[in-house]
């Protein structure tokens, strides 16, 4: 089987030559002329060694390796590595009992998320032809930040209904400019949404629903995105609890049956390979954007 192009999973430009041979050289140029972004990436997923690239090579091809368990079974893997592993990120480790500026935190800079992420879903949707995809994006869409007919209010209403009810009002959230890691961010994943294959983009956002999806400690996570016991006492909100309980109740089947039809829809091993990349990235781009809550979260403990 011939050698499938990569794409970097740090600056998203395609490598040559095809193949891990071509991803490792490009790694490691870019970080022998000392990127930090590259740099990270190397430490973080394959080794802090200063390896040559066969070494690297060897390494991204068992770290891309889906193996028989499929494609949505390796984004979980790598998801909870990265969110809830042996070292959790210390946004979840804020939010299982989290303070009034750890949610205020949550609702300045999620809100500038949550319009992007419509927007983004929305590219989904009007480059896709595929029936499933676009009813999914559809329901996604109404869920998010339409509200129509649905059982209780948009998630982005409840998310603003959160940050009035810990006092701050409505007008100064939405008006609240994002910190720059959350600016940096929703630019990058509008880049995403525009410039990659629809399937790459729709697991690069969809995954990262994989956050409130409760079951994830059945399959390695060492905790949930916050204590469930905060939902039933008195520890929080009533407007807090609802909204961390819709996503505690609807993203499962969100995160499930979007990864189900990226696994679908990846038809050829380019696209899949591409899958990866993209959400790799989107991976690194959800982690800033999680500090970027805990750096606002401090301007309110600062106050």
């Amino acid at each position: 089987m011939p050698a499938v192009p990569q794409v970097c999973p740090v600056c998203r430009r395609a490598t040559a030559p095809p193949g891990m041979e071509g991803l490792a050289l490009h790694l490691t140029s870019e970080a022998a002329k000392s990127h930090s972004e590259h740099v990270r990436w190397l430490n973080q997923n394959l080794t802090k060694l200063r390896e040559e690239p066969p070494a690297i090579a060897r390494r991204l091809e068992a770290f891309y390796a889906v193996g028989p368990e499929g494609l949505p079974s390796w984004i979980k893997r790598r998801f909870i590595a990265r969110f809830f592993g042996a070292r959790p990120h210390p946004f979840v480790l804020a939010l299982q009992h989290p303070s009034r500026a750890v949610l205020l935190g949550y609702a300045i800079e999620h809100q500038h998320f949550l319009r992007q992420w419509v927007r983004s879903c929305g590219f989904v949707l009007a480059r896709s032809d595929e029936p499933e995809v676009v009813r999914y994006e559809i329901d996604n869409l109404n869920t998010e930040f339409g509200g129509v007919g649905t059982a209780s209010p948009a998630h982005y209403e409840l998310l603003l209904a959160m940050g009035e009810a810990l006092g701050v009002p409505k007008a100064t959230i939405v008006g609240t400019p994002p910190l720059r890691r959350t600016r940096d961010a929703i630019a990058e994943w509008d880049d995403i949404a525009r410039h990659a294959s629809w399937v790459a983009a729709m697991g690069a956002f969809h995954s990262l629903e994989l956050i409130a999806h409760r079951d994830l400690t059945r399959v390695g996570a060492t905790l949930h995105y916050f204590d469930p016991t905060i939902l039933s006492g008195s520890e929080i909100s009533d407007a807090a609890k609802a909204f961390l309980r819709e996503g505690y109740e609807a993203d499962v089947g969100h995160a499930e049956q979007a990864l189900a039809l990226v696994d679908r829809f990846a038809v050829s091993p380019e696209l899949r390979s591409e899958v990866q990349s993209t959400f790799l990235r989107s991976v690194d781009l959800f982690d800033d954007y999680l500090m970027a809550r805990l750096e606002r979260a401090e301007q309110f403990e600062a106050a």
